[in-house]
């Protein structure tokens, strides 16, 4: 166990502790009543029930996250990464191929892993508090379909990433950024039509009052886009949102049908003119311009450390390889995410805030997405009063009451 072993040990151990503090702040933030302001969002009974919620899903959280922690480091000291390196290469492969099998067995064991806690997490918390709409038999078709979904896109971008470290030299963290961000705009295009359609049936907007409202209120902002399709969220959860997706002409307003259901026509367009403003402030641009960088970012640095032998020490392996590093690099950005994560959390915070000020000017009129946003957070058990440490390290949406604040002050 040399000194990286440790520090790594250490920063994963801390990152689960940051974590697990932030969640435990949380919950000792929940409150009996609604705080000052914000009265008349929840019934009595609804109020506490979301609070009751929130303390479910945190504690199973917890749990879950402390026995990963534990697993994970009970299989690296014992030699569990090197026990399925000499596996994947007693086939006798080459290094692109014994990398996609080393990642499909770490895949498959964390499907194995996941599928039991999703399944709880589902028909028992979501089941208990009204939210999961769906069947054994949906969920497991879409799990299959997730496996699919993800060896089809992982294979040939893993093979693609692997293929440029292993061949063209000193700047194979270039060529493997350009093919990353190739492959996240080909998917940014290609998802409405080809992708999403997988796991919910989108179907176009009836016409009628709420799609003469939409057209009338796009047009008013010249928003173009190629249709608004209404999707079956309630066969799967009662949760509601909406969004917009793809690119160009693949360009769709998405709405749940639980949303169409949950707020009047007001409201919905008021929640389509915060979408539009993400559009027309160019915050999906800038986000995908930043997930990218961050690519860029951390390929190069994985370039400068990706053969040492210390790595391969730390993790106890008995042979150097590319496919090995990259899983190992990934193993210590986790509490280096943990660094970088309260600042891509406060962007898009800011983001939503300008969004929200977007809505209010182009409608005129603040009250249909105040009240939205009102039935939004009462019909998702959302928490009114998080602890901002949590906030700052989870929420990519501003807290309900900081959101109304500004709102009311435009």
């Amino acid at each position: 166990m040399n000194d990286l072993f440790w520090i790594i040990v250490g920063a994963l151990i801390l990152d689960f502790v940051v974590r697990s503090a932030a969640t435990v702040l949380n919950l000792r933030s929940l409150r009996s009543s609604p705080p000052p302001g914000m009265d008349g969002i929840y019934e009595a009974e609804g109020y506490s029930k979301s609070q009751e919620y929130i303390r479910v899903q945190s504690k199973f959280g917890l749990t879950i996250g402390f026995l990963k922690l534990i697993a994970f480091l009970i299989f690296w000291v014992v030699g569990g990464f090197n026990y399925i390196d000499q596996a994947v290469r007693i086939i006798g492969f080459n290094e692109i191929t014994n990398g996609i099998l080393f990642f499909g067995m770490f895949a498959a064991v964390a499907t194995i892993i996941n599928i039991p806690v999703d399944m709880y997490a589902t028909f028992v918390i979501e089941e208990r508090f009204g939210f999961n709409k769906t069947n054994y038999k949906t969920f497991f078709f879409d799990a299959v379909k997730s496996i699919v979904l993800t060896a089809v896109i992982g294979v040939p971008v893993l093979s693609g990433v692997l293929f440029f470290f292993e061949y063209t030299g000193t700047l194979s963290w270039l060529y493997a950024s350009l093919f990353a961000a190739g492959i996240t705009l080909i998917i940014s295009v290609i998802a409405p039509i080809w992708i999403m359609p997988i796991f919910n049936k989108f179907t176009p907007l009836e016409s009628g009052v709420l799609r003469e409202a939409i057209v009338q209120y796009t047009r008013s902002v010249d928003f173009t886009y190629g249709n608004t399709y209404v999707i079956d969220g309630s066969k799967r959860s009662a949760h509601s949102n909406a969004f917009f997706t793809g690119f160009g002409r693949t360009k769709r307003i998405a709405l749940f049908d639980t949303l169409i259901d949950q707020l009047s026509v007001d409201e919905i367009v008021s929640v389509i003119a915060h979408e539009v403003g993400h559009n027309k402030k160019k915050h999906t641009i800038s986000g995908m311009v930043l997930g990218i960088a961050h690519v860029v970012v951390l390929l190069f640095v994985f370039s400068l450390v990706m053969e040492h032998q210390a790595l391969f020490d730390a993790f106890f392996m008995d042979e150097i390889s590319i496919y090995a590093s990259l899983m190992f690099f990934g193993f210590i950005l986790t509490p280096i995410e943990l660094l970088i994560s309260p600042g891509i959390q406060y962007i898009s915070r800011r983001h939503e805030y300008q969004a929200d000020q977007w809505a209010v000017a182009t409608t005129d009129d603040p009250e249909p997405l105040r009240t939205g946003l009102k039935k939004l957070a009462a019909n998702n058990l959302a928490n009114l009063s998080p602890h901002p440490f949590f906030v700052v390290l989870n929420y990519s949406h501003p807290p309900l009451t900081e959101r109304l604040r500004a709102i009311t002050r435009e």
